[in-house]
């Protein structure tokens, strides 16, 4: 099988009509060809041209259409090339091959060669969770509370948010909420998740006072474990951000 890297291109010319051993001599090549390892080769057939003898071949002539150009070409690692160029050096007669270098790429080089993303950097660290429990109906100057919150959050850099719709539940006023199809209430239980910095979420209690009017707030320690594939733009990110 081959694989990436240089090899040689062995093209060989000979002519339609001419035999090797009883049998035509691209035949006879190709076949010599398969049984000695040679990963592929394939045999073309001109349409014209002309050989050693320097007489022209062509396809429209009757008398001369079995004895058109044909090419034998394959790609070989140079090590198998040269063990098999003395036999057929014997083989083509008045014919000849060329011997061009090259180098093989096989799609899955491809992939890595365009693979320019980095691997994962992994960070681990300390910081701080807020459990925020609201209800589906809190409001903070007409729009929902959980909105306005995910907002503010945001506005104030806090690295990130996430707001969760309970099917049961009750909060600081011990009122019981519900998400039921079968219920007349839609105000379900939400629980806002955020994390970031403890110095940030205390800095944010200010803003949380000011839009909650009931609900309950848990702040606990956490481990964050943070995967990036390219800090370089994270870093652009905050100092677009500052």
């Amino acid at each position: 099988m081959l694989t990436t890297g240089p090899a040689k291109k062995v093209s060989v010319y000979v002519m339609e009509g001419e035999q090797y051993h009883g049998a035509p001599v691209y035949s006879a090549i190709l076949e010599f060809l398969f049984y000695r390892g040679i990963s592929d080769a394939t045999v073309t057939r001109g349409v014209a041209g002309f050989g050693a003898d320097h007489k022209l071949h062509t396809s429209r002539l009757v008398d001369l259409a079995d004895k058109m150009p044909i090419k034998v070409e394959f790609i070989e690692s140079e090590e198998k090339v040269e063990a098999v160029l003395p036999k057929l050096a014997d083989m083509v007669g008045s014919g000849f091959f060329e011997i061009h270098d090259t180098t093989i790429v096989t799609p899955q080089s491809l992939k890595h060669a365009h693979a320019t993303e980095p691997p994962a950097i992994k960070t681990e660290g300390k910081a701080k969770m807020m459990r925020i429990l609201i209800g589906e109906q809190d409001k903070w100057n007409g729009k929902p509370l959980h909105e306005a919150l995910v907002e503010s959050l945001r506005a104030n850099d806090i690295a990130g948010v996430t707001v969760y719709r309970g099917i049961l539940g009750y909060g600081a006023n011990r009122r019981m909420h519900k998400d039921s199809a079968l219920s007349f209430s839609h105000d379900a239980p939400l629980l806002l998740s955020v994390v970031d910095t403890e110095e940030k979420l205390r800095a944010f209690f200010p803003i949380l006072d000011q839009m909650m009017k009931q609900g309950l707030v848990a702040l606990s320690d956490v481990e964050i474990i943070k995967y990036t594939h390219d800090s370089t733009k994270d870093e652009r990110r905050k100092e677009v951000r500052k």
